[in-house]
């Protein structure tokens, strides 16, 4: 209980920032068809939103480094808040990518200085339960932001306004706590070869997680209308997705821990295209609903942990001292699927339906099968194995939070 208290405001602002953001993209989404955008138009505002995530990822510690965490924390809720204000002044989907850029800005830049704060505050004693409660606010949180979109109307400035000031209220808890302000860590280098030379099946792996994910989470909104769900239970297809990925941690990571973690990754592949294949056929019959959040429980159980099984496998071939290094560049691969996937999934759904989102997302995993079990033939597996975590998606420098306890062998 302690140690939650003592981070009690780094977690709540984790808390409101989760809810701010994790409303935005499903909100987005129906908005931007309530308002005429076409399918492409609104993917490429998920697109938007990762471009702003990865360039928050970059500049956030530069930006720290400059002006203190608490600065820097507010000038990066400051651009979110103003992106989703600005929503309903301009209707215009080219103007609304540029706001989803400033919001996946805020979301990185903020993400990165609490990271940065837990690291300095953390001790060796106390780490894996910070991270273990860090981990379980954030996804907790991130569970209830996918239903948001039960209760905002499409379209509205009060929708927007509300999810701005959840925004806003994140700023709160870090300005004001009276804990002194950790000294700035040195921003890590962004090397993304160094991911392929350790592991290319790795990089390839954390490709298609960005892949499933961000087309699910930004283009499942659209998917959900073809196939006539209602807003809330859209939200709560959304949410069924993040549960099936908050479930599937603990068994995943006890089977990467004791068998070769290529087969886990390609296993999590198979059944990932099987929970695609599910989702498609039940998605045009009469028990549809109930069916569907089903499948979506499976995809989140296939689909979810496939970054942390290719991160722990990437770390397998490397040293201590490049861990850090290591991490970024696995977020840079992330990155890539996910600001490619939301526009191409739309593209595909406007020209061949709905269903073309979870045969793009199929094609990624048989492509990551494929290459998953050529590689095999290639080397062996690591002697030597890090232990599995669940490795976040949120900054560069979340591999110095969870760099001492993949040394624990």
């Amino acid at each position: 209980m302690r140690l939650f208290i003592s981070f009690a405001a780094l977690f709540l602002s984790v808390i409101l920032l989760q809810l701010s953001s994790g409303g935005a993209g499903p909100l987005d989404a129906l908005s931007g068809l309530t308002l005429g955008f076409t399918t492409a138009q609104v993917g490429m505002l998920g697109s938007a939103h990762f471009v702003g995530f990865f360039v928050g990822c970059w500049w956030a510690p530069r930006l720290m480094g400059s002006v203190g965490h608490s600065r820097a924390f507010a000038a990066c809720a400051a651009a979110g808040a103003i992106g989703l204000l600005a929503h309903m002044l301009v209707i215009n989907p080219y103007a609304w990518a540029l706001m989803r850029v400033a919001t996946g800005l805020c979301i990185a830049g903020c993400y990165t200085v609490i990271e940065a704060w837990l690291q300095a505050k953390v001790t060796n004693e106390t780490r894996g339960r910070a991270m273990g409660t860090y981990r379980v606010v954030d996804m907790g949180a991130s569970l209830v932001a996918q239903m948001l979109i039960g209760v905002l109307e499409p379209a509205s400035y009060v929708s927007y306004n509300l999810l701005a000031l959840l925004c806003c209220a994140s700023l709160l808890p870090l300005t004001l706590t009276t804990v002194r302000q950790p000294e700035t860590p040195s921003a890590p280098r962004l090397r993304p070869m160094l991911a392929v030379a350790r592991s290319p099946l790795a990089a390839a792996g954390v490709v298609v997680a960005g892949l499933s994910s961000a087309a699910f989470r930004m283009v499942g909104p659209i998917y959900g209308q073809e196939v006539g769900l209602r807003p809330d239970q859209i939200g709560y297809f959304l949410a069924a997705f993040v549960l099936g990925g908050a479930l599937a941690q603990y068994p995943v990571g006890w089977l990467a821990d004791r068998f070769d973690r290529r087969w886990v990754l390609i296993w999590l592949s198979v059944a990932a295209v099987i929970s695609c294949a599910t989702t498609v056929m039940l998605g045009g019959t009469d028990t549809g609903t109930r069916a569907i959040m089903a499948s979506a429980i499976f995809f989140g159980l296939t689909t979810f942990p496939i970054y942390s099984v290719a991160a722990s496998h990437a770390h397998d071939f490397a040293t201590s001292e490049e861990r850090v290094e290591l991490s970024a560049a696995l977020m840079f691969f992330f990155a890539v699927g996910a600001i490619a996937s939301p526009w191409i999934a739309s593209e595909l759904i406007a020209n061949f339906g709905p269903a073309a989102l979870f045969l793009l997302i199929a094609a990624g995993h048989v492509i990551l099968v494929i290459f998953g079990l050529t590689r095999m033939r290639v080397r062996p597996t690591a002697k030597i194995r890090t232990p599995y975590i669940y490795a976040p998606r949120t900054s560069f420098t979340i591999g110095r939070l969870l760099g001492r306890q993949r040394d624990r062998k």
